[in-house]
């Protein structure tokens, strides 16, 4: 905030935490109040908020406004929810037709990408170019949920923000005007991991079921009844939101289990959950049979039982 009062903002700023924690939505606020900050429409006493009757928000409102650019996976099919893959190279390149003018309104443009992490390989380097020879007036706000993996020349051009997990009580302060139910907030809240984005994406699908299961197979399930229950339950295309999220379950599952470990039960945890990761990302990325999928995911998180020695 004081970059902007100064008008020194730099051009780019990566906007790293987990997912879910509201950094998108802090990056359309930021590049919100950078473009009404140019133009006078904003206060001091909050400087988040813009005059509902200003041209900027009239216009961010509305998707039109000229200085101000996100880019997103779309949609595969406009009458459907699925979403492509990948940001392409095509979507990165198009910013190039805005970059050849100057701003519209004011000496400010603002572009987000949300998130940078689901850019093609060639979307990244075409939009190193945009960084290395910042357009006049550009900021780029960058979210990424796993900053490591992303090209380290992107990376040394950025000025780093960090978000924090929230904590329980936040993420349930969030979720009270979504979830009225206290036991499934409650739930939710434990399974959020102090992301209220994904803690809401869980609402409906019986997330305290899906751990109850989980715990019931790394605690053995020696004549294979709760996985065989699971898989039966979840391979049905209706139950794909759940699938999905058993999936991504089992892994933070299992790297729950790993805190608490050490030596060769860690170790143990630690190989488990590497394979829990491969297998999760395989299963939707190749559309693995869901039934088959929930047995070996199953198989790899009993893993986590270890007999006792004999004496």
């Amino acid at each position: 905030m004081a970059a902007m009062h100064a008008g020194a903002l730099h051009h780019a700023w990566l906007l790293a935490g987990p997912e879910g924690v509201g950094k998108g939505l802090f990056a359309r606020a930021a590049a919100a109040r950078m473009l009404a900050g140019a133009v006078a429409e904003v206060s001091h006493e909050a400087p988040f908020t813009l005059p509902g009757d200003g041209r900027t928000e009239t216009l961010l409102s509305g998707g039109v406004h000229p200085d101000f650019r996100v880019l997103e996976r779309l949609a595969k099919d406009p009458d459907k929810p699925d979403l492509a893959r990948s940001i392409t190279v095509a979507q990165v390149r198009a910013l190039q037709a805005m970059f050849a003018t100057a701003p519209a309104l004011s000496p400010a443009r603002a572009v987000v990408i949300d998130a940078i992490d689901d850019l093609e390989r060639g979307g990244a380097n075409a939009l190193l170019k945009s960084l290395e020879e910042p357009p006049q007036g550009t900021v780029f706000f960058l979210v990424s949920h796993a900053p490591g993996r992303l090209l380290p020349t992107i990376r040394s051009r950025c000025r780093l923000l960090r978000f924090d997990p929230l904590s329980d009580a936040e993420v349930d302060g969030v979720l009270r005007g979504e979830i009225a139910d206290d036991a499934e907030r409650a739930a939710l809240v434990r399974a959020g991991e102090g992301s209220p984005g994904l803690a809401i994406r869980y609402a409906g699908l019986d997330v305290a079921g899906l751990d109850a299961a989980l715990a019931t197979i790394a605690r053995g399930d020696l004549d294979n009844a709760e996985r065989l229950k699971l898989a039966r339950s979840l391979a049905p295309k209706a139950a794909q939101s759940r699938y999905e999220l058993f999936l991504d379950r089992a892994a933070r599952f299992i790297a729950a289990a790993a805190r608490d470990r050490g030596g060769e039960p860690l170790r143990i945890a630690l190989d488990a959950h590497h394979a829990a990761r491969d297998l999760g990302g395989a299963a939707t990325g190749l559309s693995l049979d869901p039934k088959a999928t929930v047995m070996e995911m199953a198989g790899i998180v009993a893993r986590l039982h270890a007999p006792e020695p004999a004496r």
